[in-house]
Formats: structure tokens, sequence, C-alpha cells
């Protein structure tokens, strides 16, 4: 093995969405590292669809924090793009598997409504990250620009993971996709994708203590 694929490896191997992190800001220029690594991402035509807005300080993302939870006191949920239809089979035992990890590991028992209920609340106090990215694409671009945008979702996260900082990747930022849309005052046709909180992970909290597994190469890839 090459040193570059034993440090792409390790990186991969040591990133996790971390929900829960320490109130300490991430240096400006950290946050540039990620952003310029994140910018090599390839794109379909070189159309480059991403596009981030970022808290560039705790100040900021308490700001928004706020602003975000006092929206979903009285708000219905509506997305840009559509969310799954439906999580069957091995994709439900997955989901299923990885929502017990973590409500095992931060002690939530099974039936648990009220506990769930803060859980998931969580997400949208941005686990108490320092920072916020919000993740759009361009509308016109349909599918192929989301999926783009996908990859350059993956530069962050390793770039970040490569300098030390913590990221949890978050779908749920974009069930209010609008009110996102309104706050960061991005374009009518930008798409909402996801959120990236980040920043220092506090590494005693319990959310923190467990990983998530992955499927053998034989249920991934098929020889022809």
């Amino acid at each position: 093995m090459t040193d570059s694929y034993t440090a792409l490896d390790g990186l991969l191997t040591a990133r996790y969405t971390c929900r829960a992190f320490r109130p300490d800001p991430v240096p400006r220029a950290t946050i540039e590292q990620i952003l310029h690594a994140a910018q090599r991402t390839p794109s379909w035509c070189n159309t480059q669809p991403w596009h981030v807005a970022v808290t560039a300080d705790p100040a900021a993302t308490d700001r928004f924090r706020k602003a975000l939870l006092d929206h979903l006191a009285t708000a219905t949920p509506a997305t840009d793009l559509p969310f799954p239809a439906a999580y069957n089979g091995i994709y439900r035992e997955r989901r299923k598997d990885c929502g017990a990890a973590l409500y095992t590991a931060v002690g939530i028992p099974k039936g648990d409504k009220a506990g769930s209920l803060r859980q998931t609340l969580r997400n949208f106090d941005l686990f108490d990250a320092p920072h916020v990215a919000v993740l759009t694409t361009e509308a016109d671009l349909g599918v192929y620009g989301a999926v783009d945008s996908g990859l350059y979702l993956q530069s962050f996260l390793l770039a970040a993971q490569s300098l030390g900082v913590a990221t949890a990747p978050q779908a749920a930022l974009a069930t209010y996709s609008p009110f996102l849309r309104d706050y960061f005052d991005l374009p009518a046709n930008r798409q909402v994708l996801a959120g990236i909180s980040f920043g220092y992970p506090d590494s005693d909290h319990a959310a923190n203590s467990f990983r998530t597994t992955r499927a053998d190469l034989s249920e991934a890839v098929t020889w022809h």
C-alpha cells in the first residue's frame, strides 16, 4: 500500500459523526483550509454546483441556533428535495442498528419517547457545535448537481478530519429548507441538501462513544 492510500484509509476509518462538541471555535485559517481542499472536488463538466453558508464564529452560530429552534416551535417541515420514501430490508436494519447504538450510548431505553425526542432535537441545537455550514446545490442541475454536491460534502468531512476538526453531516437541517434559505439570504434557485455542524469533539461525551459498522465488500460489490 502507498502512503497516500494509508493516509486516506486512516481518515475514512477515523471519521465519525460527532454528536457533542466543545465550545472552542475553529480558527478561521483552519476553516479556510477545509474549504480550499473541498473546492478540489470533481463535478460534472466542472460545474461546481455547491455553495456553503458558514457561520464564522460561535456568536453567529448561536444566533442561528436560537432562530432555528424558535422556528421549529411553530413551523411545519418543508424540504427542497424529497427524503427517502421508505427504509426497507437491510436499509431498515442498518438504520435501526445505528439508532439503537446511539440510544444505548446515551442511556435512552427502548420506548422512552421523551428521551428520543430530546435526542432528536439535539440535531437542531447543532450538538453545541461552534460552527455550521449549510450546503446547497443549483436547482437547474437536478440530481447530478446534488450528486456532485454530495461529493463536496465528503471532501469537506475528510479535509476537516485531516485537521483534527470533527463533523456532523445533518440531513435533519434540510427539513426546514425555506427557513435556511431565508436566514442565510440564499437565492431561490439554491436547494438545501444538508448542514454540517463542526468544531472540536467532546471526546468524553457518551454520544461520541460508539461507532457504526460497514457491510462486507460481498454485500456492496458484484464482480463480472
